[in-house]
């Protein structure tokens, strides 16, 4: 039981990096820092937004339209850190 707990937290302490990096890759493109033209930025780029689109896209779904400004990554990371505390305070003692 607690390998799989382990598993568990190490998905989404990665999870959780990769949104960071979507929410910096975004930021770096919409400023013109990096182009989407160059085939490995858009690899990586294309990467990122497959993977954390779907959660982004159900959080953006049922906040409201707050114009230019994107919350959803900070409440999918809200959201991971509470789930990530759940597991660390109830679910681990019972695992020993």
């Amino acid at each position: 039981m607690l390998a799989v707990l382990d598993v568990i937290m190490l998905a989404l302490r990665i999870y959780t990096w990769l949104v960071i990096a979507m929410v910096i890759m975004s930021w770096l493109v919409a400023f013109g820092v990096i182009n989407t033209r160059n085939d490995f930025v858009r690899m990586i780029f294309d990467f990122l937004h497959r993977v954390t689109e779907p959660a982004l896209s159900r959080i953006r779904r049922i906040m409201p339209d707050l114009g230019g400004i994107d919350l959803s990554p900070i409440i999918l990371l809200l959201g991971i850190f509470f789930l990530q505390q759940v597991i660390i305070r109830y679910l681990y003692p019972i695992a020993f």
